[in-house]
C-alpha cells in the first residue's frame, strides 16, 4: 500500500489549511468590503459634508455667539461706566443698547440648542442660558434704577434733565423731597431682580472653565459677574432701610434736627479730630436751617455729671474727669459718638436731634475749593495756599480764629466778644457754604459739590451717626459710620491722637510699611514700620506774646489693631511700654511716642500672626484708615520683594502673594 497516504476523514486536508492571518480573513467577510467603503470616494464625501454640517450647525453659530456675548459684556461695562460718571441721560442711552445686544446674543444662543444633548459640553449651554437670564434681570434693575433716578438728575447735580427745573433751588429741593416717597419704593424693584439674577449666576461656577480658554479671560470674566452680582445685592439689601427712611430723614414730611460736629483734624483724635465746635441744624422738606451753634468748651461748661476720665486720659493729659470733648476715643465712630450723646443728654444746652454728623477741616475745603471764597462776617476762607503754614489759607483763618489767645484777640474790646465770634464761626462758616451752593447753579457746582461730598464720605471727612437704627443699617452698610470692621484675614488699623493740644497733624508726615516673612513652618511673622517726619520750624508759642501755636511736639498716642490673637514680638520707638489687650474684636498694641519739630521718629513694631501661610491663597489684608488723616503712604513686603506701594485714602483690601 506503498505509494498511497491514508485519508483521515475527519481532518481537512493540508492544503486547505489556514494559516491565523487567513482564518481571519475568512471569519470576517464583510471587512473588506467595509475597508473598501471607507476607502470610497462616497464615503469621503459624506465625511466632508458632516464636517461641514458641524461647522455651520455648531462651530459657527458658537463661534458667532461668543463674539456676541463679548460684544455685550463690553456694553454692560460701558453702562455700568456711565452710571459711574453720574450721566443719567448717557447711562440711559447705554442701557437701551446693553439691551439690543443682550437680545442678539440670546438669538445667537439659540442656535445652539443642540448642544443641550451633547455630554460635557451641554454643561457649557447651561451657564450660557443662565448667564443670558441674568442679564435680562440685571438690565430690568438698571431701567428701573435709571428711571428712578431721571427726575432728580438736576437736584442731585447727575448730567441730564431732571423734572424740577423751575423756581429756585430751594424750591426745587423741596419739590424733590416731597415726591421721594413715590420713588424709594422702587428699591424693592431693584432688590427682587438683583436677586432674580443672583439666582441664575449661582448656577455657573468659573472654575468650571480651563485657563487657557481665551486666555483665562472667560474665567476672570464670569468670576467678575459673578461677585458683582454677590455685591450689588448684599449692598442693595442691606441700604433698603436707609433708602425707605430717606424722605424721613430729609424732614419730609416732619422736621429732622441733627447735630453737626466739627472734628479738627489738624489736631488728630480717634474719630478723625479734636471736637472743637458744634451746630444744630434743622432739616425741612430738604431745606436747613441753623438752630444754633457753640463751641465745645461752653457745652463741656453745661454737662452736669461726669464720670472719671479713663486712663490714657489720666496718665497724659492728667485729666481726672472725662470731658465732652474728649468723648471721641474709641476708633468706632459710633461707639465714641454714644459715649458724646450719653453727656450730650445730661447737658443743660441738650436739644432733642435725631443724629449726629461728624465734619473735618478736609470736607470745608473741598466745598469752598468748589464753590469759590466764603465771607463769614467780613473774614474770607479761601481754598489758597498760606504761606504761613503751607495749607489752605481757611484752615490758618480757622486756626487763628479759635487757637489765639483771647488777650490777644484785638479785633473785640471785650473776652465776652471774643467768646461770641468763637462760638458761632464754625456754624456760621458750614451754614454760609450752604447758602451759597443752593444759589449756584445745579448744572456747574451741584453735580461736582455732590460727587465730591460722596468722596469725602468715602475718605471719611463726613460720618454719620443716626438714631434711626434701621437708618443706621445702612450708613453702615455704605461705610459712612466710621466702624471698626469684622475681617476673615490680615487686618491693620492704625490710630492715633494729638494730645500736645497744638495743631502739629497739618506739618507731620508718616509713611506705613508692612513686610511678611514666611518661616518655614508657615508661620508668618509681620513688621511695622511707621517713619514720621516733621521738617518745619517750631511755632510761637508764647501765650503772652500771643503766638499763635500751630507746630509744636507733637505728644502721640497710638494704638495699632491687629488680628484678635497676634502675638507682640518686640517694639522699638516707642517711648512707653504697654501690655497687648484686645478690643473691638481685634488685638491692640499701645504706646506713646512724641515727634518734635524739624525731628523724626522711626516706629517698629514686629508681631507674629494668629494664622499660617497658605500656598494655595494669598494673604488677603484689610487696611482700615483712621478718620481726619490725608493719604499715608503704605508699601506692602513678602519676603523682601515689594508687593504694592500706594496712597491711602479710604479703607483698602488687598490680595499679598
Amino acid at each position: 500500500m506503498d505509494g498511497f497516504q491514508k485519508i483521515e476523514l475527519t481532518s481537512p486536508k493540508k492544503e486547505d489549511s489556514l494559516s491565523p492571518e487567513d482564518s481571519s480573513v475568512v471569519t470576517n467577510p464583510n471587512k473588506k468590503s467595509r475597508l473598501h467603503f471607507l476607502r470610497g470616494k462616497r464615503f469621503r464625501i459624506g465625511l466632508v459634508v458632516f464636517i461641514l454640517i458641524f461647522l455651520i450647525g455648531i462651530i459657527l453659530p458658537g463661534f458667532l455667539a461668543y463674539a456676541s456675548a463679548k460684544k455685550t459684556y463690553a456694553q454692560l461695562n460701558a453702562t455700568l461706566y456711565a452710571l459711574k460718571q453720574q450721566n443719567i441721560e448717557l447711562a440711559s442711552t447705554e442701557m437701551d443698547k446693553t439691551r439690543e445686544s443682550l437680545k442678539d446674543t440670546q438669538r445667537k444662543v439659540n442656535f445652539l440648542v443642540v448642544l443641550r444633548v451633547i455630554p460635557f459640553v451641554s454643561n457649557y449651554y447651561g451657564d450660557a442660558r443662565h448667564a443670558l437670564v441674568a442679564g435680562e434681570h440685571f438690565v430690568e434693575a438698571g431701567d428701573i434704577l435709571i428711571e428712578s433716578i431721571k427726575p432728580y438728575a438736576d437736584v442731585l447735580g447727575l448730567k441730564g434733565q431732571g423734572s424740577f427745573v423751575g423756581g429756585s433751588a430751594e424750591l426745587r429741593i423741596e419739590t424733590a423731597v416731597k415726591t421721594m416717597d413715590k420713588v424709594t419704593p422702587k428699591i424693592d424693584e431693584i432688590a427682587e431682580e438683583l436677586t432674580l439674577a443672583k439666582a441664575e449666576m449661582d448656577y455657573i461656577d468659573p472654575d468650571d472653565y480651563p485657563s487657557f480658554l481665551a486666555g483665562g479671560k472667560v474665567k476672570k470674566q464670569l468670576a467678575q459677574m459673578i461677585k458683582l452680582t454677590d455685591n450689588g445685592v448684599t449692598l442693595v439689601n442691606d441700604a433698603k432701610p436707609l433708602i425707605k427712611v430717606l424722605p424721613s430723614l430729609l424732614g419730609e414730611p416732619d422736621e429732622k434736627k441733627y447735630l453737626i460736629i466739627f472734628q479738627n483734624d489738624k489736631e488728630l483724635r480717634p474719630t478723625g479730630g479734636f471736637l472743637t465746635a458744634y451746630s444744630i441744624f434743622t432739616l425741612e422738606h430738604g431745606l436747613i436751617h441753623v438752630s444754633g451753634s457753640n463751641n465745645i468748651y461752653t457745652l463741656d461748661a453745661t454737662v452736669r455729671e461726669k464720670k472719671p476720665a479713663p486712663e490714657p486720659l489720666k496718665s497724659l493729659l492728667k485729666q481726672p474727669v472725662l470731658n465732652i470733648r474728649d468723648s471721641n476715643l474709641s476708633p468706632d465712630f459710633v461707639k465714641s459718638m454714644e459715649v458724646f450723646s450719653e453727656m450730650y443728654e445730661n447737658s443743660s444746652s441738650f436739644q432733642e436731634v435725631d443724629g449726629i454728623i461728624a465734619v473735618d477741616t478736609h470736607a470745608l475745603i473741598a466745598a469752598i475749593n468748589i464753590l469759590g471764597d466764603i465771607e463769614v462776617d467780613g473774614t474770607r476762607f479761601t481754598a489758597k495756599t498760606d504761606p504761613r503754614c503751607d495749607c489752605p489759607q481757611a484752615i490758618y483763618q480757622l486756626e487763628a480764629i479759635s487757637s489765639t489767645p483771647i488777650q490777644a484777640d484785638f479785633r473785640y474790646v471785650d473776652v465776652n466778644a471774643v467768646n461770641a465770634a468763637r462760638k458761632n464761626i464754625i456754624g456760621d462758616l458750614m451754614y454760609a457754604i450752604l447758602n451759597k451752593a443752593f444759589s449756584s447753579s445745579p448744572k456747574i457746582y451741584w453735580g461736582p459739590l455732590f460727587q465730591e461730598m460722596l468722596s469725602q464720605v468715602n475718605e471719611k471727612h463726613i460720618m454719620f451717626y443716626l438714631y434711626n437704627k434701621e437708618a443706621q443699617k445702612g450708613i453702615d452698610t455704605v461705610n459712612a459710620s466710621g466702624r471698626i470692621k469684622n475681617f476673615d484675614g490680615d487686618y491693620l488699623h492704625i490710630n492715633e491722637a494729638n494730645f500736645g493740644g497744638a495743631k502739629s497733624n497739618l506739618f507731620v508726615t508718616q509713611k506705613v510699611e508692612q513686610e511678611y516673612a514666611i518661616k518655614k513652618d508657615k508661620t508668618i511673622e509681620k513688621t511695622l514700620t511707621i517713619t514720621y517726619k516733621n521738617p518745619f520750624p517750631q511755632s510761637d508759642c508764647n501765650l503772652e506774646r500771643g503766638g499763635l501755636c500751630l507746630n509744636a511736639p507733637l505728644k502721640d498716642w497710638y494704638r495699632i489693631y491687629v488680628p484678635e490673637g497676634s502675638r507682640l514680638v518686640s517694639v522699638t520707638g516707642s517711648q512707653s511700654k504697654e501690655d497687648p489687650y484686645k478690643e473691638l474684636g481685634k488685638t491692640v498694641f499701645e504706646g506713646f511716642l512724641e515727634i518734635r519739630p524739624q525731628g523724626a521718629r522711626v516706629l517698629k513694631v514686629k508681631y507674629a500672626l494668629p494664622f499660617k501661610a497658605d500656598k494655595k491663597n494669598p494673604i488677603r489684608l484689610m487696611i482700615q484708615k483712621q478718620p481726619g488723616t490725608d493719604g499715608d503712604e503704605h508699601t506692602i513686603l513678602l519676603n523682601g520683594r515689594e508687593v504694592e506701594k500706594f496712597i491711602l485714602k479710604s479703607d483698602k483690601t488687598i490680595s499679598v502673594e
